[in-house]
Formats: C-alpha cells, structure tokens, sequence
C-alpha cells in the first residue's frame, strides 16, 4: 500500500521553511525572519529581533536565508531582504 502525502502549496511549503529557519534563529541567535511576501515567483522576507542591529545580518540574509531558499527551490525569482 503506498503512503499518501499531503499536497502543500509552493507558498505553505515556504512558509514552513521559513518558520523552520526562524525557530532556530530565534533559539540560538535571539534573532527572527518573516515571509513578508511571496507573488509566485519571488520572495521578500524580514530579518528581526537580535538580527537588526547584528554586523553580519546581510551574510545571514543573503548567504544563509536565500541560500537555503534557493537550495530547497531553485525556481525562485528574486529573494528580497528588507529592512
């Protein structure tokens, strides 16, 4: 018998990855990300808490954010860090 998985959105699924990566954030840094908006195709997200005033806020954004956003789906557009 094969298992059957839920079918999540593109958006639900990096929604959830994003909930994911601010929960460690959040944890061990003190830190938060939010999805602030997804259209489809590009991404826009938040960095809070202990990241707004951290020196290395732009390597988590670019490098550790949209790098695993991308890791997890190459399709995406643009991966916007606002302020």
């Amino acid at each position: 018998m094969s298992e059957q998985k839920p079918d999540f959105t593109m958006e639900e699924q990096i929604k959830g990855l994003i909930e994911q990566l601010d929960a460690y954030i959040n944890h061990y840094h003190g830190g938060s990300v939010e999805l602030i908006s997804f259209d489809g195709k590009n991404v826009q997200f938040r960095l809070g808490g202990a990241c707004v005033d951290c020196p290395i806020s732009e390597t988590t954004g670019k490098g550790w954010i949209e790098g695993t956003l991308r890791q997890f789906f190459p399709e995406l557009g643009q991966i916007e860090q606002l302020d």
